[in-house]
């Protein structure tokens, strides 16, 4: 906008000052002549009183010389013949034409004539005798011209200092009406950003004063609306405590056992999640994704610790499971936390979509600039991959949220990634996470921007650490060691009728 108002205002003002200073210069110029002419008659009007007198050569002569025109050789005089086809009295030297002579005597006024160097004036002068003798006066063409490259240079130098003037003006109403709109922007950008405490000074235009009430009035009522969301989850979630108090009681009554503790291990973890929610949610500041060099976590050491955990329940159930691409470290720009609720989300809709004994696998394919986590079953599938990914849809069941997938998207797409559905080679279904290595990855790819790379599927027996220490009823996410595949390679299924995930 600023720089519209500079090139309309540079455009008004170079067009004002050209249409008033092209005709001033033409005017000045035309003065300038006229001028020089006026000055040219009355000199050789010097000369009439002498020719009404006399017409002698010398005489002629000497009042000719007397003259400054006559001593710089400007001053002619034409004398006609007194008696016909006598010879002419000429006195100084001659410019103009015999027709330009005859033309300016038949006129009986004075006339201009154009000659090498410059113009001749002629003026006509009767005599006593009743011709008439014609003065010719050279005017030269520096004297005509004279003081008009100076105004030109005036006009141009006063057209110059207006438009500069005005395109500062300009600028200056310009950044008045920028600064506000720039302000108002950047506050824009803050508050997406996370930063609630953005806000605009109401002041500028009264436009832009306006836009900046109704952004800080705004401002005010997201700050609030957070407020009494996160109040809200607190409050919910305090109210789940009793519920679990009574469960840490009932569960503490069932004695020793593997179920047992596998049930006193779930009701603890369940406090500690409800405990994370009640934290985060009364914290003043929204939570913000992480970013600089060291920020995110190792995806392959998550994977390897969800996997420790679920392994328990896979082998009491009689899943195999297969683990691929975690021997190395996998950074990623995603917090622990938040990928260990997405793992959970997906690994839980394995265990309770499919029916027991259904085979699955987590593979995880590190490229340049992105990371493909793939969870594939071998279990009935998904008919509507669409459907699945919608938040809310939990396709009217119990026990599903409709929200699992979600979490999940919105912890891909924070890193410029995206989750697609589709069909594993196992023959149910294959949920791919891409995850942009510091959002510089898009969606849109189905293979990511360099494909798939394989690796070396790892192996351990059956009722290794994660079963022990699920039976233990020990928390996950203490020093997982070990990679948790399950034995031999999975079997393909035939696809069976499409379940609903959450």
């Amino acid at each position: 906008m600023r720089w519209a108002l500079v090139k309309v205002c540079l455009a008004v003002t170079a067009m004002v000052v050209v249409a008033f200073a092209v005709p001033l210069g033409l005017v000045v110029k035309e003065m300038a002549r006229d001028r020089a002419f006026s000055n040219a008659e009355r000199r050789a009007a010097g000369l009439a009183p002498v020719l009404a007198i006399t017409t002698d050569r010398d005489e002629l002569d000497r009042a000719v010389a007397t003259t400054e025109d006559g001593a710089a050789g400007r001053l002619a005089v034409h004398v006609p013949a007194e008696v016909p086809d006598g010879p002419p009295l000429e006195i100084g030297t001659r410019r103009a034409g015999q027709e330009a002579l005859t033309a300016t005597r038949e006129l009986g006024r004075a006339s201009i004539t154009e000659v090498p160097g410059g113009f001749a004036l002629l003026q006509p002068t009767a005599l006593s005798s009743g011709q008439v003798a014609v003065v010719e006066l050279f005017v030269p063409e520096g004297e005509v011209s004279n003081g008009v490259g100076t105004a030109w240079l005036v006009l141009a130098g006063v057209g110059a200092a207006l438009i500069v003037g005005s395109v500062a003006v300009a600028d200056r109403l310009g950044v008045r009406m920028v600064q506000p709109a720039q302000r108002l922007a950047g506050a824009a950008h803050d508050l997406g950003e996370g930063r609630l405490g953005a806000r605009v000074p109401e002041e500028g235009p009264p436009e832009l004063k306006s836009a900046a009430v109704a952004f800080n009035s705004m401002a005010d009522q997201v700050v609030q609306l957070l407020a009494n969301e996160r109040e809200l989850a607190a409050d919910l979630s305090h109210r789940l405590r009793t519920p679990l108090t009574v469960l840490r009681l009932n569960a503490a009554s069932l004695g020793s056992g593997p179920a047992a503790e596998q049930t006193r291990a779930a009701v603890e973890q369940l406090e500690r999640e409800v405990d994370i929610i009640i934290r985060t949610a009364r914290e003043a500041k929204p939570q913000t994704q992480a970013t600089g060099p060291g920020a995110g976590c190792d995806a392959a050491e998550v994977v390897r610790e969800r996997m420790d955990f679920w392994s328990a329940l896979a082998e009491d159930e009689g899943r195999r499971v297969r683990v691929a691409g975690v021997e190395r470290p996998v950074r990623i720009p995603v917090a622990r936390p938040e990928l260990v609720v997405a793992l959970d989300a997906l690994l839980g809709n394995v265990f309770r979509h499919t029916p027991e004994g259904t085979a699955f696998s987590i593979d995880v394919h590190n490229g340049d600039d992105a990371v493909i986590v793939l969870v594939s079953d071998a279990g009935p599938g998904i008919d509507d991959p669409a459907a699945a990914l919608a938040r809310g849809n939990s396709g009217a069941r119990d026990g599903s949220t409709g929200l699992g997938l979600d979490i999940v998207r919105r912890v891909a797409e924070g890193t410029g990634g995206d989750v697609r559905i589709g069909r594993s080679v196992l023959g149910g279904t294959e949920v791919r996470v891409w995850i942009g290595l510091g959002g510089r990855a898009g969606a849109g790819d189905p293979a990511g921007p360099h494909g798939r790379r394989g690796h070396r599927p790892a192996r351990r027996r059956r009722g290794g650490t994660g079963t022990r220490r699920a039976k233990e009823g020990r928390p996950p996410g203490e020093g997982s060691p070990g990679v948790p595949p399950g034995p031999g390679d999975l079997r393909e299924r035939p696809p069976g009728p499409g379940v609903p995930r959450e």
